[in-house]
């Protein structure tokens, strides 16, 4: 009988196409995650370049300024474009120690601590409770005040 039509046990045996089905759940499944693991990956990387590019900046701008005034706002400055440039544009800061008072001692040395808390992406504010919602991340730099200039 080349014309009957397949039993109904027949039509449910064939599993011709379920392979494409089970391969597309399957990439699903494991890129999903991948995927926003390589995003989390992706912002702590930034916020860790943001604050250490911070701390170098500001303690550079710090130790070139003229007087202690001038260079904490200086510094400040310095970070607040480190941390934008990595589009965290509220969440740094930055605290400055001295090895001398006054600051600008020469041959003696500042150091810069950066700082920034890193949301993590796509996660709701609901699971604050039971997931940490931000990751931080610090960098400290020591820079040197020059021995020799003139202030």
């Amino acid at each position: 009988m080349s014309g009957a039509l397949p039993s109904a046990r027949d039509r449910l045996a064939d599993e011709g196409g379920t392979a494409v089905i089970e391969f597309v759940w399957l990439a699903v499944l494991l890129l999903v995650p991948l995927i926003y693991l390589v995003l989390c990956l992706a912002r702590l990387q930034a916020g860790s370049y943001a604050v250490t590019q911070a701390a170098r900046e500001s303690a550079r701008a710090f130790v070139t300024a003229k007087d202690d005034p001038s260079a904490r706002a200086r510094s400040q400055a310095a970070a607040d474009i480190a941390f934008e440039d990595q589009g965290f544009t509220a969440g740094g800061s930055l605290s400055v120690s001295c090895s001398a008072a006054p600051c600008l001692s020469p041959g003696e040395s500042v150091t810069t601590q950066a700082a920034v808390s890193v949301p993590l992406p796509l996660v709701p504010a609901f699971l604050g409770d039971s997931v940490p919602l931000q990751i931080p991340v610090s960098a400290t730099q020591v820079a040197p005040v020059p021995q020799y200039e003139v202030r």
